[in-house]
């Protein structure tokens, strides 16, 4: 009887966690395409409106595996109150802004309490699905995160064609709707005794302040200050008695491995929603709306089939919806390589295979690493994932625009008859390589579904 109400309250979680993603993607999402009217309205610069941007997502980032290490220690369902308060003092900031700083403070405040919901995201899929269930919560969850994709520009643009674009500020005050629920749904965990490392967390956090800086601004030393941080941080949780992460969760090697291979995933699948609005707007010459337009049928399809890619994998296993995702990113990536620069509605169709593709690879993979951690080293350990999914979309496409300046006058692809689209080509030919490289290495490490061991931390 317990077991079957918990079932029960899972799934009113998991819903529930789903509406929280679309607003918190939409919220995420839909003040890129104001950047312009910002810039004009304060009479900024391009990299000084940029920060926008930028702020959100170094404060996000970091927060998110903030918020997973306090999941360890605290209740759940008082950390998303606290966060869905700070996301709601931050949108009433913006609202209220009548400078570009109180813009950049609202901002600020959002992305501190929006950052609960990717720890939330991870670690209610893991603490209220026994394992042979998880997947069909991660694929509601991936629902979510697709249908936000879908609806943001468009609400966005809706949104500004009749009000002023703060009005955008007030799009998570939907989201406090949800805060009854979540306190009702959520168990009273019991808390572990003990601190906090606030110094290893800023040292973590300095360290990836300072990598997202680099990445986004340039310059030599503030990767060198990051690295320095970094190095600190390595001595803090070696030293300090109760260490903000604990040094034997990167002794679980499957652990560990699963993360060197989330890098390398989420780096190939940001190439998809930021290097295509590039192609279609340099080789097809369209506009802004015409892009989005594009690129809708894919996140549809990506939210219809979330789901169903998450039953897949509590049924045949995790491998299968992996080696599934694979073939799909595969397809994908040969064929923006071989057709670059091809008609958009061609384009709409490649890229309806990549998302589909990426959100099945996101699904398996975080199955797969949530069945490493022990319960009380959920919280951190899913955190830990989600920064480096920020920090791999960050790196990656700092690193596809450097290439995309640089261009390229030949083709590796000798399918792709479009010059000016010769540098994409040349990306997504290396993305098929990198892509067969992550197979073979998922195949040794975690092609090991029907096996009774679970891999625990020693």
């Amino acid at each position: 009887m317990e077991s079957e109400v918990q079932q029960q309250a899972g799934d009113k979680l998991i819903r529930i966690l789903a509406f929280t993603l679309v607003i918190s993607v939409m919220n995420a999402t839909m003040f890129n395409i104001v950047l312009p009217k910002i810039k004009e309205e304060f009479q900024l610069s391009l990299a000084q409106v940029s920060w926008v941007f930028a702020v959100y997502t170094l404060v996000y980032a970091i927060g998110s595996v903030v918020y997973g290490k306090l999941a360890d220690t605290y209740k759940l369902k008082n950390l998303i109150t606290f966060g869905l308060i700070l996301l709601f003092l931050g949108s009433v900031a913006g609202l209220a802004a009548e400078a570009y700083w109180m813009v950049l403070l609202g901002r600020i405040l959002q992305a501190s309490g929006a950052a609960v919901i990717p720890a939330i995201a991870m670690i209610i899929p893991v603490r209220y699905f026994p394992a042979e269930r998880r997947g069909r919560a991660l694929g509601i969850s991936a629902t979510g995160l697709a249908l936000g994709n879908a609806i943001g520009p468009v609400i966005s643009a809706l949104i500004v064609s009749v009000v002023h674009w703060r009005w955008l500020f007030c799009m998570p005050l939907f989201l406090l709707i949800t805060v009854p629920f979540y306190r009702k749904y959520l168990r009273d965990e019991q808390t572990r005794a003990g601190g906090i490392d606030w110094i290893g967390g800023g040292l973590l956090a300095g360290t990836v302040a300072l990598l997202l800086l680099a990445v986004t601004q340039g310059g030599w030393i503030l990767a060198a200050g990051s690295l320095i941080f970094f190095l600190l941080f390595i001595v803090r949780i070696h030293s300090a008695a109760e260490p903000f992460v604990q040094p034997r969760l990167f002794r679980n090697h499957n652990y560990s491995l699963g993360l060197i291979m989330a890098v390398f995933i989420m780096s190939a699948g940001y190439s998809l929603p930021f290097l295509t609005p590039q192609l279609l707007a340099d080789v097809n010459g369209l506009s802004p709306g015409w892009i989005g337009a594009v690129m809708v049928p894919a996140a549809v399809t990506s939210a219809i089939l979330g789901r169903k890619g998450g039953r897949l994998a509590d049924k045949r296993g995790n491998s299968t919806l992996f080696y599934i995702a694979f073939v799909l990113l595969l397809i994908c990536f040969a064929l923006f390589s071989s057709f670059a620069g091809s008609s958009p509605a061609f384009i709409a169709f490649f890229l309806i295979f990549g998302t589909v593709g990426q959100m099945f690879m996101q699904i398996a993979l975080s199955n797969s690493i949530s069945r490493t951690l022990p319960k009380e080293q959920t919280g951190v350990g899913m955190g830990l994932l989600t920064m480096l999914n920020f920090l791999a979309g960050a790196v990656s496409t700092g690193i596809y625009s450097k290439i995309v300046d640089q261009g390229s006058g030949y083709r590796w692809n000798p399918m792709n008859t479009s010059p000016g689209s010769f540098v994409y080509s040349n990306i997504y030919a290396l993305l098929v390589v990198v892509q067969i490289g992550i197979l073979i290495f998922y195949h040794f490490q975690f092609n090991s579904d029907h096996s009774k061991k679970t891999p625990r931390l020693k």
